[in-house]
């Protein structure tokens, strides 16, 4: 395994700017969150790192609405804008060789039934999966605090109806902790057939406010044992959206933090 940071950590910086930053600090792995701000180009100089395409920009695909539209949107037209952007981030991660593109459910706006959101989101999570397949490329889909998918006992149940084998998991540690999914070593283990990207930050149960390392209840020694028993050879990627203001120095911080579990 290695460890890599996540580009939503860097919002107020050039996108080239962080990832020369970020491989001079001692990163081997970038994910990179098309965003608004900034186009990523297939020819991007990533400096040597490897990397995971998010998805989780806020108002890229709607400026007024947080997350929206989705693949759980009510109408077919909100669910195909959705659609169309995982499938340039598909386009996007096999130009880049990237290890996977990760993506969430998103939060209904409607009152559909759940079986109905249910078997809406694994209809498109399928397409998106055929799509990624010729392309050669892997699917992490990420159980979400708040949202349709937001445990992983749902994530079982959407994996089961999807049955893909392109389709994979990204486990967010802190949100494990946030929703009392313990030990967090459990589902690395559990899970790691359909394993593709692991998000890491620090939280406190029942919060999901992603936390500087040091500040909530995440026990890293568990997460990374877990990450060990699961033979896990992935990114382990830095999550820290909040702390672009001081985006350098946070990132210095966090891999000093991580560094001594990874030689453990």
């Amino acid at each position: 395994m290695f460890l890599g940071y996540n580009t939503n950590g860097f919002a107020h910086h050039r996108l080239e700017d962080a990832l020369a930053i970020l491989a001079e600090t001692g990163y081997r792995g970038v994910a990179l969150t098309p965003d608004v701000n900034h186009q990523v180009a297939a020819d991007l100089n990533l400096n040597s790192l490897r990397s995971v395409i998010e998805t989780g920009s806020r108002f890229l695909l709607d400026p007024r609405r947080k997350h929206q539209p989705t693949l759980v949107s009510p109408s077919e037209s909100e669910r195909g804008l959705r659609f169309a952007f995982l499938d340039e981030c598909i386009e996007l991660a096999a130009a880049l060789k990237s290890d996977a593109v990760s993506f969430w459910s998103g939060s209904p706006i409607c009152d559909a039934t759940r079986s109905t959101l249910m078997i809406r989101l694994a209809e498109q999570c399928r397409r998106l999966a055929d799509r990624a397949s010729t392309r050669g490329v892997s699917l992490a889909f990420e159980p979400e605090p708040g949202m349709f998918i937001d445990t992983m006992e749902k994530y079982a149940e959407l994996h089961a109806l999807v049955d893909h084998p392109a389709f994979g998991l990204t486990l967010d540690v802190g949100h494990l902790v946030c929703q009392g999914e313990l030990p967090v070593s459990h589902h690395l283990v559990e899970w790691k057939h359909v394993l593709r990207n692991v998000h890491i930050e620090d939280m406190r149960r029942g919060v999901h406010d992603h936390l500087a390392f040091g500040e909530g209840d995440v026990d890293f020694a568990d997460v990374f044992a877990g990450l060990r028993a699961a033979n896990y050879t992935g990114g382990v990627y830095v999550e820290l959206s909040r702390h672009s203001h001081d985006a350098v120095n946070t990132a210095r911080r966090a891999k000093a933090f991580l560094e001594p579990f990874l030689s453990e």
